[in-house]
């Protein structure tokens, strides 16, 4: 009957320390390139919308392929 016992309790004790539940792991607030603007832009990856060319943009791309400065004021103003 002792043994039974002690078997019993043996058992208990490892459903008890299988059964308690492991944090789960930090996760960060938005997936990578889950960014997406209204018009499909992904930030993270550095594109913005120019309604000139009605496309997602590289502002730095397209400053050298349209000879703008590389500036938010140029972007804007090639762009809008």
């Amino acid at each position: 009957m002792k043994n039974g016992w002690r078997v019993s309790m043996a058992l208990i004790a490892l459903v008890a320390a299988c059964s308690s539940q492991q944090p789960a792991p930090a996760q960060s607030p938005m997936a990578q390139g889950a960014d997406e603007d209204e018009f499909g832009c992904i930030g993270s990856a550095g594109y913005q919308w120019c309604a000139r060319t009605n496309a997602c943009e590289r502002p730095w791309l397209l400053a050298e392929q349209e000879g703008f400065d590389n500036t938010k004021a140029g972007f804007d103003a090639y762009c809008d």
